[in-house]
């Protein structure tokens, strides 16, 4: 072991790039995150902690339930526009089978949580990382505002991840799915959901998810062209959801245009070749940007996050750690990516009867089969042995 603590250089602020930080900082190691934004970059709408997700916090002794409170959606399940329910699950049918429900909390609190736990001055806001130098031994991270030495770079770059693109130049990149996405939060004050929900149309979909202080977590999307921006967004989106069942029509009536993100919804066209290159490790969207469809975007760069300060724990030879991170992320994460575009192409169908078959298969699943199908999902993350 070095007798000075090793120095790891995280590019990106985001929650894949905060929870590195803090598992690396847990496990003795100095880190710096650059931030290319002048604050912090986490914004605007809501997540999901799944079970997954929560069990590898509580690895690194993060209480999730700071950001999100305690409170969990009494209910959740996917609806059709009249109201009728295809399949739902209540939170203590989940919580039996996964030790813990999902917690819904604001982006932007889960965040500034993680990084309150970061020690003093380990956030450089407006750095952005250039590169990465690794000539005569050493390992030099380029900002532009100064050079890094490093022991480790994690790439949490984000979806276009500039590092990602200059280690893989031949990689093919994103790939648009077909959906765009609009995001808000609500604020507290409306009237109360039984739970949260999604409800399935014809290339269209709304969710909705209270959150823990009183606010929603509201979105909607639909199959348009790559780049469709529409200049009334209120009144598109009523167009689109303004006739399906209660409390939708509601909550897009407390909708704040000028609140609301829009989005393409783009995921790995292909997985990387590894997540490592010498001493820099990909983690999340940089890594394996997958659809929102399984709601595992978050949650699995979450678990990168974890699993790449366990692997570099004790170890002295970080190539080497690297390597082994690959070997415990790179199928899973290709596995959840590809199994989120399948589900994607399922709640975009728009042919009449194609939806009505959908439906009915989803209707008629047995008992307890929706749950079963999580359970790879929320039971699959452990953390792997610490190299020798």
């Amino acid at each position: 072991m070095n007798e000075s603590p090793r120095h790891a250089v995280v590019a990106g602020a985001g929650i894949g790039g905060l929870t590195a930080a803090l598992a690396l900082h847990r496990h003795s190691w100095k880190v710096t995150v650059c931030e290319r934004t002048a604050g912090p970059a986490v914004a605007g709408a809501g997540i999901v902690l799944a079970p997954n997700a929560l069990r590898a916090l509580e690895a690194i002794g993060f209480d999730a339930g700071r950001a999100a409170g305690r409170a969990a959606p009494a209910a959740m399940g996917v609806r059709r526009p009249d109201g009728s329910w295809l399949v739902r699950a209540d939170t203590a049918a989940l919580t039996a089978r996964y030790g813990r429900p999902p917690l819904a909390v604001h982006r932007a609190a889960f965040a500034g949580a993680l990084a309150d736990s970061l020690p003093a001055g380990a956030l450089r806001y407006g750095t952005a990382v250039t590169g990465v130098d690794t000539a005569d031994g050493r390992t030099v991270v380029r900002t532009d505002a100064g050079d890094l030495p490093a022991d480790l770079l994690v790439a949490a770059d984000g979806i276009h991840s500039p590092l990602r693109r200059r280690c893989f130049p031949d990689h093919p990149g994103l790939r648009y799915s077909g959906e765009t996405a609009w995001r808000t939060v609500l604020p507290a004050g409306g009237p109360a959901l039984p739970g949260a929900f999604e409800t399935w149309g014809r290339g269209r979909r709304f969710g909705a998810v209270p959150l823990s202080d009183g606010r929603v977590y509201a979105y909607a999307t639909a199959v348009v062209p790559e780049g469709h921006r529409p200049a009334d967004v209120l009144g598109e989106l009523l167009d689109r959801f303004g006739d399906w069942h209660d409390p939708v029509p509601a909550l897009l009536g407390r909708f704040d245009p000028g609140a609301v993100l829009q989005h393409d919804l783009h995921d790995l066209a292909a997985p990387l070749p590894r997540l490592h290159d010498g001493r820099t490790a990909w983690i999340g969207d940089a890594a394996h940007a997958m659809t929102p469809h399984l709601g595992q975007g978050g949650c699995q760069a979450i678990e990168d996050a974890v699993v790449l300060a366990r692997l570099t724990a004790d170890a002295d030879q970080v190539p080497t750690a690297l390597a082994a991170y690959t070997r415990a992320r790179l199928a899973r994460t290709d596995a959840i990516r590809l199994r989120a575009r399948r589900a994607g192409r399922l709640s975009m169908l728009s042919n009449p009867l194609a939806v009505a078959a959908r439906d009915l298969a989803v209707r008629l699943l047995p008992a307890g089969a929706a749950q079963r199908a999580l359970d790879d999902l929320y039971n699959g993350f452990t953390l792997p042995e610490q190299p020798e």
